[in-house]
């Protein structure tokens, strides 16, 4: 059936298909019900005495018993509320009652284990019974599915396959099936599941079993199956356009998933965030503000925590501090401020800017983890304040949070700012002694340009020699960009060179390196450069700068003119340097 290896979770669904009345019970995640959302199954510490309380009244009452068609239902509610404790001791009386003989209950047991996360217990009361029906199978795999083993959950289809008794598998079996595969991201199986589903006729009536192969033939990269299947699907459901639409969206397809999104019939808050992040993460923040306006006019849904968050970030990556603050304020009135947002929040301020507020915002968090303290980290680094950075890394140490590796490239981006050398290797050296994280690319750059802005070159090349991967544009740039401050001739040839054959069209590398030709009075290589940028059409990419303006970012391009403002905005260049002296 192809390789097995670890992955993440989908949900899959559980269905009872036992005909007796009183005792199906029905647990039906789809498996795209997770994007863009959180599923917290935490619930309130009221409920769950109410619950016992509830159970126990019932054990009280005169004459009145739990029976194999109570405890089915009994063992849903625990699954539901994560409550081993308590679903253990249903089960005790279940064996004092002696009704876990009966199918029903049986299945329910395992079904309860497994929701839980339980896997030992469940595979204990599964293996131990002699008589097992299509539930049992089920409830065990897409258990497996749910809680991230996808290993396990094929490897038990296996056994099902081979010694279930003839037990065959139907569309439940299926999408638990599909969901393991789709966590793997093997897409030799996700085709030999399909064709089998296509020959068996299970797909025909499950439109659930269509989302979940749409879903895994997107998470294996293969996007053409998964719009085929789509098309020919007689009843769309809302989970099918969420699902292909998320699909394009990975595949940066945003003007598809776009059309897809203005065609689909009802949207939840789903692919509402699916779109509007889409559009952030391929920098089209304008289209994300537009979307959320028009989400905004919307009767459907209202903007919850997801949708913030990715505006917050639009906001960061644009400078729109205007709409940050508004975003804040928004925020205030209609959430309360959890990790996720004020993390949001504090990244949003020190990219646009304000330290001051990145910091008021992380002070009254009542909750913080490490993408928090990374968050603030990075930005206090960015600011230049790299002792004030690492003082809130040791912080962060103290309160006894482990650092990631994005913990680090704000450590040693600190580092490099302060011009702190010696932290620097050190906490660069921790990086894989004490925190036992692999170094990468970006890691590298970070110690390159300590190392240069240190005038430390050599020992930044020998770092270089040394990386256990080839030098990146960044890593190589860095050091390239060093060689100019400190006007090493030789070393900035040599590594300008090296960027050339990375890339021989990016104009910044010949400009950078005529300008070391022209201080080092190398006039004949000067003009070598600049004839091979005549020759391949290459032009100095012009600079650009944004601004905001009541909550509206505009763009700036050395000499453009389209703006309609755009004789007086120079006119008022013109009197600005003047005034500072510059004679524009």
């Amino acid at each position: 059936m192809g390789s097995f290896q670890a992955g993440s979770s989908p949900s899959a669904p559980h269905r009872q298909t036992s005909p007796t009345v009183g005792n199906s019970y029905t647990i039906s995640t789809d498996p795209m019900s997770s994007v863009g959302t959180s599923l917290s199954a935490l619930t309130p510490p009221p409920l769950r005495r109410r619950c016992r309380l509830c159970f126990t009244g019932v054990l009280l009452l005169s004459g009145a018993k739990p029976d194999k068609h109570t405890h089915p239902f009994l063992f849903r509610v625990c699954s539901k509320l994560q409550d081993v404790r308590l679903g253990n001791g249903i089960l005790g009386h279940v064996i004092q009652l002696g009704t876990f003989s009966d199918l029903f209950v049986f299945n329910a047991v395992i079904n309860f284990y497994a929701m839980c996360g339980e896997f030992g217990d469940a595979r204990k009361v599964f293996d131990g019974s002699l008589v097992k029906d299509l539930v049992s199978w089920n409830s065990l795999i897409n258990g497996y599915a749910r809680r991230g083993r996808p290993v396990q959950g094929l490897e038990l289809y296996e056994v099902m396959r081979k010694d279930g008794g003839g037990t065959m598998p139907d569309d439940v079996t299926m999408i638990g099936v599909v969901s393991c595969c789709s966590q793997l991201g093997d897409l030799g199986l996700g085709r030999e599941l399909h064709r089998f589903v296509a020959e068996n006729d299970v797909i025909r009536v499950s439109p659930i079993l269509t989302n979940a192969l749409i879903d895994m033939y997107i998470k294996c990269n293969s996007l053409e199956p998964a719009r085929e299947l789509f098309a020919a699907m007689p009843n769309k459901t809302s989970v099918s356009y969420t699902t292909m639409i998320v699909g394009y969206l990975k595949f940066s397809m945003l003007d598809a998933a776009r059309n897809l999104f203005d065609e689909m019939p009802n949207k939840d808050i789903v692919p509402w965030n699916a779109m509007i992040a889409g559009y952030v993460q391929c920098k089209r923040e304008k289209e994300a503000f537009s979307l959320f306006q028009e989400m905004q006019h919307s009767s459907e849904v209202c903007a919850d925590e997801i949708t913030m968050v990715s505006l917050l970030s639009a906001c960061s990556q644009i400078g729109a501090l205007d709409v940050g603050r508004w975003l804040h304020h928004h925020i205030h009135r209609r959430f309360i401020l959890n990790v996720q947002l004020g993390t949001a929040l504090v990244d949003m301020y020190a990219k646009c800017g304000h330290i001051k507020e990145s910091l008021h915002v992380f002070d009254i968090m009542p909750e913080r983890n490490t993408m928090t303290w990374t968050a603030i980290i990075c930005g206090l680094a960015n600011h230049g304040l790299g002792e004030e950075a690492l003082d809130y890394f040791n912080k962060m140490i103290v309160v006894g949070l482990v650092p990631d590796g994005v913990t680090f490239i704000g450590v040693l981006s600190a580092c490099s700012h302060a011009g702190l050398v010696d932290q620097g290797r050190k906490y660069f050296a921790q990086l894989s002694s004490k925190y036992k994280l692999k170094p990468k690319l970006k890691h590298y750059s970070c110690m390159v340009d300590l190392l240069g802005k240190a005038g430390l070159l050599d020992e930044a090349e020998r770092l270089i020699q040394t990386m256990p991967m080839e030098p990146d544009e960044v890593v190589l740039g860095a050091l390239f960009s060093a060689c100019k401050a400190h006007r090493n001739m030789f070393m900035g040839e040599r590594i300008g060179l090296r960027l050339l054959e990375l890339d021989p069209h990016d104009s910044g590398i010949y400009v950078v390196l005529e300008s070391m030709y022209k201080e080092a009075n190398m006039v004949d290589k000067a003009r070598e450069v600049r004839s091979v940028m005549q020759e391949r059409q290459l032009e100095k990419t012009p600079g650009c700068s944004l601004i905001e303006v009541d909550g509206i970012v505009y763009e700036f391009i050395v000499r453009d003119k389209s703006h309609s403002q755009s004789k007086g905005i120079y006119t008022c260049l013109v009197h600005l340097g003047q005034q500072m002296g510059l004679g524009v």
